[in-house]
C-alpha cells in the first residue's frame, strides 16, 4: 500500500471486473495479519476467517444458506479402516429427506476433502436446497477427508487411495444404502489436488464414476495425456476455474479443455472472476450438482402436485457462461379435472441494465406444467441482464449475470 503523502492514510487501488468476488487480509507490520476492520463480508477459509470483497455485480449464493423451512437430509459419520492405505479416516454420508420412509434408489456423489466441504462449502446444505427447489434428483453425497493429502490426492499413494475408493469405501456405502450403482448415477468432486484424484478416478475407473467435477484444479501429465491418448470415456465432466486462482494452475486446466473438445466429451468449463478460495468453490457446487443429477422434468400432461401458482425460479447457473436454465411453473387451476385447455399465454424476455429488450425466449400458448428455457448469450456481452415472465396477471421479474 501507498502512504498518503504525511498523513497516516495508506490506500490501495487496483481495478476489479464488476461481478469479481476475492478473499483477502491487510497484513500488519509485516506479520500480523487482520481481517478488514470496516467490512462486514467475511468468509471461512482454510486458515481461518478472510475478508471478502464483492464488487457491485457479484450475487451471493443462496444455496449455502441453512433454510429451517425446507427438509433437511441427515449427516451420519463412521470411522473407516482402509486395508490399502493401513490407516483410518471419518467419512460422513448425507442421506437425502424422507430417505428412511421411501424405498427409493439414489445416485450417489463423492467429494475429496470432504469434510471441508461441509465446514467451509456448506455442501450438505446446497444439496438440500437444490433438491428443495427441484433443481436436482435427491441423491446420497459420501465426504471423504484424507489422510495423508498430497501423496494420496497427487503422490505416490494415488493408486492405493483409489482403490480404497473402488474396492474398499464405495462397496462398503453400497451395503449398507439404497444407491444406484451405474456409473452415470456416480459422481465424484473436488478441488485443487482434490480436482486431481476425482479426475485421475473418473479417468481410470470410468466403470465406477461418469462424472467428474474438478474445481481449480491440479491435472497432473498423466491426466491429461492419458486423456489425450485413450479412446473417450463414457464421462461427464465440469470443471470451473477462478480468473485469480493460482497461477500455475490456470494453464493446466486451460490446456485440458481442447483436449476434451477435441475427443468429444461432454464437458462444461466455467471461468468465474476469483480466486483459489472455498468461497469460490461452495458457491459453484450447484453447477455440477445440476449437470450430473438433473431433475426429472414434469412437460405438458404430467402436472405432479398440482402447482396452484404461477413461479419464476432463479435461473442456473448463475453466473453463467454463456448457456443457462430458466425455469416457470404454469398452475393448474383448480377445477383442472372438468375438462378444458387451462391455457396461458406466456411470454418470457430478457433485457439488459437499461431496460432494453434483447431476448425473447417464449411468447406462446402453454399448458399447466413446469418448464425449462435455454438461453444461449454466445454473442452478449459480459453483464447484468434481466428476465421477465408474463402470464395473464401475472409478472415477475429476476437478475441473472453473464460472466465471460
Amino acid at each position: 500500500m501507498s502512504r498518503l503523502s504525511t498523513t497516516d492514510l495508506w490506500y490501495r487501488t487496483q481495478t476489479f471486473e464488476s461481478d469479481a468476488r476475492l478473499d483477502y487480509k491487510f497484513v500488519l507490520d509485516g506479520n500480523n495479519w487482520i481481517l478488514g476492520p470496516r467490512n462486514p463480508f467475511t468468509v471461512s477459509g482454510g486458515f481461518g476467517p478472510n475478508s471478502e470483497l464483492r464488487m457491485p455485480s457479484y450475487i451471493p449464493a443462496p444455496e449455502i444458506q441453512y433454510y429451517p423451512a425446507i427438509p433437511h437430509g441427515s449427516l451420519r459419520d463412521t470411522t473407516f479402516y482402509s486395508v490399502n492405505l493401513g490407516n483410518f479416516r471419518t467419512v460422513l454420508v448425507y442421506t437425502p429427506p424422507n430417505y428412511e420412509s421411501s424405498s427409493d434408489s439414489f445416485g450417489v456423489i463423492l467429494f475429496h476433502d470432504g469434510l471441508e466441504y461441509v465446514s467451509l462449502a456448506q455442501a450438505n446444505n446446497v444439496i438440500d436446497y437444490l433438491i428443495s427447489q427441484n433443481r436436482i434428483k435427491p441423491i446420497i453425497a459420501v465426504f471423504v477427508p484424507p489422510v495423508n493429502r498430497t501423496p494420496e490426492y497427487a503422490g505416490n499413494q494415488m493408486n492405493q487411495f483409489t482403490s480404497f475408493i473402488v474396492s474398499e469405501l464405495m462397496p462398503y456405502i453400497d451395503s449398507r444404502y439404497r444407491t444406484r450403482r451405474n456409473p452415470a448415477s456416480r459422481a465424484t468432486l473436488g478441488a485443487s489436488n482434490g480436482g486431481n484424484i476425482a479426475l485421475w478416478l473418473a479417468y481410470t475407473y470410468s466403470e465406477v464414476f461418469g462424472n467428474v467435477a474438478a474445481q481449480s484444479s491440479n491435472i497432473q501429465s498423466s491426466i491429461s495425456s492419458g486423456f489425450q491418448s485413450s479412446p473417450r470415456l463414457n464421462v461427464k465432466l465440469y470443471l470451473d476455474l477462478g480468473t485469480y486462482d493460482i497461477a500455475q494452475l490456470i494453464p493446466l486446466v486451460r490446456n485440458f479443455i481442447p483436449i476434451l473438445q477435441s475427443k468429444g466429451y461432454n464437458y462444461r468449463f466455467i471461468e468465474y472472476h476469483e480466486g483459489h478460495s472455498w468461497g469460490n468453490w461452495r458457491a459453484h457446487v450447484d453447477n455440477a450438482l445440476e449437470m450430473f443429477f438433473p431433475p426429472t422434468p414434469t412437460g405438458v400432461g404430467e402436472l405432479k402436485n398440482h402447482p396452484q401458482n404461477f413461479e419464476l425460479h432463479q435461473n442456473y447457473p448463475n453466473p453463467f457462461n454463456p448457456t443457462t436454465t430458466l425455469s416457470f411453473v404454469i398452475p393448474a387451476p383448480d377445477d383442472v379435472g372438468t375438462g378444458g385447455s387451462h391455457s396461458s399465454l406466456v411470454t418470457l424476455k430478457v433485457f439488459d441494465v437499461l431496460g432494453r429488450e434483447v431476448a425473447t425466449l417464449a411468447h406462446e400458448t402453454k399448458q399447466p406444467g413446469s418448464y425449462n428455457v435455454h438461453w444461449d448469450a454466445s454473442n452478449f456481452p459480459s453483464g447484468i441482464y434481466f428476465y421477465r415472465l408474463i402470464a395473464g396477471s401475472f409478472v415477475e421479474t429476476r437478475k441473472l449475470v453473464l460472466a465471460k
